[in-house]
């Protein structure tokens, strides 16, 4: 095993808008990571429906789980007990936890699983759970929250957040950071990226002492959680703030960050400029990492604005409930037009699922409340969204990412024309 987690910057795509694209390399202690990569969602330690031995079918490198969830259940000690996420689940590569400050926000204030990326006719009422409801509450401490599995009263605070982290053992984790939507106020936005980097540096204080402390424990890398939503001052601003507060600590011969990831709520027409005003401030050296993105449009201007690997539970919650996507387009099995369509999933996209299912076995199995219409659906869009990351990684090292982006793109949503 490696001693640490590093990037090495592989081809870098100058000529695309942002001119921030490029591929790389992860290096972890459980294995590497060839960037761009999807990454997919084991939120409990589990992709839904899929065993490990499917999750490496799909050709995935690493998987994300989540604290929030993990520290309610069975508990970090566990976890701890059992060697770390990567063994507990039996994944044995390269591993991701987030700090539950999503979850910790998100279940406990009433905001929608996937933050809103356009606010178009939408009130605070659509985005936000009323003030009485809310099950979770902010400080300048930490964030008071009830728990979703039976409403017991809960406190994270960033030391909590790296304590839970650690003993999950995941080779990369988020500092604890503030979630806020497009609908927060920009006075409000403001307070919270001063406190996201306040907590920041509390967490970089306890990952140090952590490290220190948990001796013969492979390293773990912490890395900062970017806010400030669609304000570009904002965005910069949190981005140096987490840089000087990682110089402060590798100054003072404590770890730093070993990367980045940005967060919070995006305006999906702004997604490029927003992700590079913040990879405009990072140095090349450093990896980033870009929460919950999913749709193919969006990661290939993620890519161009230089992200690295990406994470969202679309794939897996669209496939539980029958939707597939397809090089012509996303897809519902559950259709009734598709009861005696005898074809694949996708034949000219191939893969196990489609060569070897039809449309129509899967639509009765949907039909028939069958669980195994999950598990199908779910890897074929793993898989998916796994080759379509792998396969931009492969254009730029062939120089040739404009024409596969213009091809796939104007075939993938040419419907919508």
């Amino acid at each position: 095993m490696s001693e640490d987690i590093t990037f090495e910057q592989g081809i870098v795509l100058d000529d695309a808008p942002g001119a921030h694209g490029r591929t790389g390399t992860i290096h972890t202690p459980h294995g590497d990571i060839a960037t761009p990569a999807f990454i997919p969602v084991a939120t409990k330690a589990t992709v839904k429906t899929l065993t490990p031995e499917q999750i490496r079918q799909t050709g995935a490198q690493a998987i994300l789980s989540n604290a929030y969830h993990l520290y309610l259940q069975p508990g970090p000690d566990i976890v701890d007990e059992a060697g770390g996420v990567a063994a507990f689940e039996n994944w044995h590569g390269p591993t991701y936890t987030d700090s539950g400050g999503f979850q910790v926000m998100s279940l406990g204030v009433g905001f929608k699983k996937v933050l809103a990326m356009d606010i178009a006719g939408l009130t605070e009422s659509d985005i936000r759970a009323a003030n009485k409801d809310r099950m979770a509450r902010v400080d300048d401490d930490g964030v008071d929250f009830k728990s979703v599995i039976d409403g017991s009263a809960h406190r994270f605070t960033p030391e909590g957040s790296m304590q839970i982290q650690h003993s999950l053992g995941a080779d990369i984790m988020f500092a604890f950071d503030e979630l806020t939507t497009l609908v927060d106020t920009r006075d409000y936005q403001e307070h919270s990226v001063e406190r996201t980097r306040r907590w920041a540096k509390r967490c970089l204080d306890e990952h140090d002492r952590l490290t220190r402390e948990r001796v013969g424990k492979p390293k773990q890398s912490l890395w900062g959680v970017v806010q400030g939503a669609q304000y570009e001052d904002l965005r910069r601003q949190a981005t140096r703030g987490l840089l000087e507060l990682d110089r402060e600590a590798r100054d003072a011969g404590r770890r730093g960050f070993g990367g980045f990831g940005i967060g919070g709520a995006l305006e999906k027409e702004n997604l490029g400029t927003i992700v590079g005003w913040v990879t405009d401030e990072l140095p090349q050296h450093m990896p980033r990492h870009l929460l919950g993105i999913s749709e193919p449009d969006d990661i290939f201007t993620a890519v161009e604005a230089g992200a690295d690997t990406f994470d969202c539970v679309a794939p897996t919650r669209l496939g539980r409930r029958g939707g597939v996507y397809t090089l012509d387009g996303r897809l519902n099995l559950a259709g009734a037009k598709f009861k005696r369509d005898f074809r694949g999933v996708d034949e000219e996209f191939g893969g196990d699922v489609s060569e070897n299912y039809s449309r129509a076995y899967i639509h009765h199995l949907l039909k028939a409340k069958e669980y195994l219409a999950g598990t199908l659906c779910t890897m074929h869009n793993l898989e998916f969204m796994i080759r379509l990351v792998d396969n931009i990684r492969a254009a730029i090292e062939a120089g040739d990412y404009e024409a596969y982006r213009d091809e796939f793109l104007g075939r993938y949503y040419a419907s919508r024309r």
